[in-house]
């Protein structure tokens, strides 16, 4: 009896073990992967870009909705 309680505790202390292992090491390797790219695509075009500040605005726009300045075009 008290040699399958200690079978059962080394057992369980071995599984705990492992599990801190492998939460150790997926968390090192989220750490260093970096961040994901992402899987949509920008696109720019139909774009005017701003001649003062350079924000991205619609074609249709006449005015930026950053600065307000005239758009071009």
């Amino acid at each position: 009896m008290d040699q399958t309680l200690a079978i059962l505790g080394m057992t369980l202390a071995a599984a705990v073990g492992i599990l801190a292992t492998l939460g150790i090491l997926r968390k090192e390797r989220t750490a260093t992967a970096g961040p994901r790219e992402s899987p949509f695509a920008a696109s720019t075009e139909g774009e005017k870009r701003c001649p003062k500040c350079g924000m991205g605005n619609l074609w249709m726009q006449a005015n930026c909705i950053s600065c307000g300045a005239k758009l071009q075009g």
